[in-house]
């Protein structure tokens, strides 16, 4: 470490720490009564220290229920999604057909149109056409990103050179074939981090749940949680022991992927 680098470090402490305070208060508060969460001075170790919270929403809320709505909305919507990101990058970035630069235009403009503008449209076709169904709804946004598939035609462009292809072609190998038994594991690293963006964009997702879900018990984790908070008595203690359990998929899912993730991220940044 130099000195002229050492400003530089101390910043990106500061933003470390900065990032880091909010997640421990959460998880200190998560261990506290609740007349104790903002008490003054503020105490980062929990005295007394307490697992009621975690108790009472456990056994006194249907917090299971919004978890495992969440979990299997965002892992569903996860699988789909990266087959189906990986199989159309690979087609916009392989293939010659009529209308595919209008078609990748028109995709890539769609990235800067906000969710919240097709967030209406989008309930009424589902509606409209029989397919308001909490648990298929829910997953139908997170299918086919305009974000994944770009991501996965650049990484296809600049990552497998056409004489690949070409030679399994020749060897008889089909075009599905060629995807399955080349693209896919060649993509491994770029399918590891688009799978981590796509399951906290599902997991995490607060707006379409809140217009589509109307029945409590098919509530996802965000919901569930904000009723706590505007509850009569807002419940802090629970928020924060919920939030607490809520992290620990994403955490899980990052500590498994992470390898793929970073070489994922730093392959993009060098070819990039």
């Amino acid at each position: 470490m130099t000195r002229a680098r050492l400003p530089l470090y101390g910043v990106l402490v500061l933003l470390f720490l900065g990032f880091l305070a909010p997640l421990l208060w959460a998880l200190s508060g998560s261990f506290k009564p609740r007349g104790e969460i903002f008490g003054y001075p503020p105490k980062l170790v929990p005295d007394p220290f307490t697992l009621d919270n975690y108790r009472t929403l456990l056994t006194e809320q249907p917090f299971g229920r919004w978890f495992l709505m969440s979990t299997v909305v965002a892992v569903v919507a996860t699988t789909v999604s990266v087959f189906v990101c990986a199989l159309a990058g690979y087609g916009f970035a392989k293939f010659r057909f009529a209308g595919k630069r209008l078609l990748f235009n028109v995709m890539f403009s769609s990235l800067s149109i906000p969710f919240a503008v097709i967030l209406v449209p989008l309930f009424v076709i589902l509606v409209k056409t029989g397919l308001g169904s909490p648990w298929f709804a829910l997953i139908v946004p997170w299918v086919a990103p305009a974000f994944g598939i770009f991501m996965m035609q650049q990484y296809i462009v600049q990552s497998i050179p056409d004489s690949v292809l070409e030679a399994a072609r020749i060897d008889g190998a089909s075009e599905f074939g060629i995807f399955r038994t080349i693209v896919l594991p060649l993509l491994r690293p770029s399918l590891g981090a688009l799978a981590v963006w796509q399951f906290l964009q599902s997991y995490n997702s607060f707006l379409w749940p809140l217009v589509l879900v109307s029945d409590s018990s098919q509530y996802t984790l965000p919901l569930g949680l904000q009723t706590l908070f505007v509850s009569e008595q807002r419940q802090y203690d629970l928020v924060l022991a919920g939030a607490v359990l809520a992290v620990l998929p994403a955490v899980a899912l990052f500590v498994v992927l992470r390898k793929q993730l970073l070489e994922g991220l730093s392959t993009g940044a060098v070819k990039g």
